[in-house]
Protein backbone atom coordinates (compact mmCIF):
# COMPACT_ATOMS: atom_id res chain seq x y z
CA UNK A 1 0.00 0.00 0.00
CA UNK A 2 2.92 2.24 0.39
CA UNK A 3 4.43 1.75 -2.57
CA UNK A 4 0.97 2.51 -4.52
CA UNK A 5 0.56 5.65 -2.40
CA UNK A 6 3.91 6.68 -3.11
CA UNK A 7 3.80 6.29 -6.28
CA UNK A 8 0.83 8.05 -7.33
CA UNK A 9 2.28 11.04 -4.95
CA UNK A 10 5.67 10.40 -7.56
CA UNK A 11 4.25 10.35 -10.71
CA UNK A 12 2.13 13.72 -9.81
CA UNK A 13 6.14 15.56 -8.62
CA UNK A 14 7.21 14.22 -11.74
CA UNK A 15 4.59 15.50 -14.49
CA UNK A 16 5.41 19.20 -13.43
CA UNK A 17 8.91 18.74 -13.55
CA UNK A 18 10.03 19.42 -17.04
CA UNK A 19 13.79 17.54 -16.24
CA UNK A 20 12.13 14.42 -16.60
CA UNK A 21 10.38 14.83 -19.72
CA UNK A 22 12.92 13.68 -22.05
CA UNK A 23 14.94 10.54 -20.65
CA UNK A 24 16.09 7.79 -23.00
CA UNK A 25 15.62 4.78 -19.70
CA UNK A 26 15.42 3.75 -16.46
CA UNK A 27 19.20 4.42 -15.54
CA UNK A 28 18.62 7.74 -16.92
CA UNK A 29 15.40 8.25 -14.52
CA UNK A 30 17.72 6.86 -11.39
CA UNK A 31 20.57 9.30 -12.10
CA UNK A 32 17.96 12.24 -12.31
CA UNK A 33 16.47 11.38 -9.21
CA UNK A 34 19.43 11.20 -7.61
CA UNK A 35 21.03 14.84 -8.88
CA UNK A 36 16.97 15.85 -8.00
CA UNK A 37 17.28 14.51 -4.74
CA UNK A 38 13.97 12.95 -5.06
CA UNK A 39 15.42 9.91 -4.28
CA UNK A 40 15.12 11.06 -0.43
CA UNK A 41 11.61 11.40 -1.01
CA UNK A 42 10.15 8.43 -2.72
CA UNK A 43 12.58 5.67 -1.50
CA UNK A 44 10.49 2.94 -2.63
CA UNK A 45 10.25 3.92 -6.20
CA UNK A 46 14.20 4.58 -6.81
CA UNK A 47 14.31 1.38 -4.53
CA UNK A 48 12.60 -0.35 -6.86
CA UNK A 49 14.37 1.23 -9.83
CA UNK A 50 17.48 0.03 -8.72
CA UNK A 51 16.42 -3.58 -8.34
CA UNK A 52 15.40 -3.18 -12.13
CA UNK A 53 19.06 -2.36 -13.29
CA UNK A 54 20.38 -4.97 -10.59
CA UNK A 55 17.88 -7.83 -11.94
CA UNK A 56 19.80 -8.47 -15.58
CA UNK A 57 23.50 -8.84 -14.10
CA UNK A 58 22.00 -10.81 -10.96
CA UNK A 59 20.67 -12.90 -13.22
CA UNK A 60 23.34 -13.57 -15.54
CA UNK A 61 25.65 -14.15 -12.30
CA UNK A 62 23.34 -16.42 -11.13
CA UNK A 63 23.38 -18.27 -14.18
CA UNK A 64 26.99 -18.31 -14.37
CA UNK A 65 27.18 -20.10 -11.20
CA UNK A 66 24.93 -22.85 -11.83
CA UNK A 67 26.99 -23.12 -14.95
CA UNK A 68 29.70 -23.50 -12.97
CA UNK A 69 28.21 -26.11 -10.59
CA UNK A 70 27.44 -28.17 -13.47
CA UNK A 71 30.48 -28.86 -14.90
CA UNK A 72 31.79 -29.20 -11.04
CA UNK A 73 29.55 -31.26 -9.76
CA UNK A 74 29.75 -34.62 -12.04
CA UNK A 75 28.54 -38.13 -11.80
CA UNK A 76 32.28 -38.72 -10.63
CA UNK A 77 32.22 -35.95 -8.19
CA UNK A 78 28.57 -36.56 -6.62
CA UNK A 79 29.62 -37.81 -3.36
CA UNK A 80 31.94 -34.71 -2.50
CA UNK A 81 31.11 -32.91 0.97
CA UNK A 82 29.53 -29.76 0.63
CA UNK A 83 32.49 -27.88 1.81
CA UNK A 84 35.14 -29.65 -1.04
CA UNK A 85 31.66 -28.55 -3.38
CA UNK A 86 31.93 -25.18 -2.39
CA UNK A 87 35.92 -24.62 -2.75
CA UNK A 88 35.86 -26.10 -6.29
CA UNK A 89 33.08 -23.70 -6.97
CA UNK A 90 34.75 -20.55 -6.07
CA UNK A 91 38.24 -22.09 -8.04
CA UNK A 92 35.93 -22.39 -11.13
CA UNK A 93 33.80 -19.37 -10.68
CA UNK A 94 36.61 -16.87 -10.43
CA UNK A 95 38.72 -17.91 -12.75
CA UNK A 96 40.46 -14.85 -13.20
CA UNK A 97 41.18 -14.24 -9.70
CA UNK A 98 42.78 -17.42 -9.62
CA UNK A 99 44.73 -17.14 -12.83
CA UNK A 100 47.58 -14.88 -10.83
CA UNK A 101 47.99 -16.77 -8.04
CA UNK A 102 51.01 -19.31 -9.61
CA UNK A 103 51.38 -22.78 -8.22
CA UNK A 104 54.46 -22.23 -7.05
CA UNK A 105 52.35 -19.35 -4.24
CA UNK A 106 50.20 -22.24 -3.51
CA UNK A 107 52.84 -24.86 -2.30
CA UNK A 108 54.15 -22.33 -0.46
CA UNK A 109 51.24 -21.07 1.56
CA UNK A 110 50.66 -24.99 2.10
CA UNK A 111 53.85 -25.63 3.23
CA UNK A 112 53.77 -23.05 6.01
CA UNK A 113 50.08 -24.38 7.69
CA UNK A 114 51.15 -26.83 10.76
CA UNK A 115 48.36 -29.28 10.37
CA UNK A 116 49.83 -31.29 7.71
CA UNK A 117 52.47 -34.23 8.00
CA UNK A 118 54.76 -33.96 4.66
CA UNK A 119 56.92 -31.40 3.04
CA UNK A 120 56.01 -31.00 -0.99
Amino acid sequence: MALEHELIMYIDNVKDDKRFAHLNGISDLAKLMVQTRKHLSYPLIYRLLKLTLVLPVATATVEMCFSAMKLVKSDLRNQIGDVFLSDCLVSAIEKEAFANVSNDDVINHFQKMKTHMERL
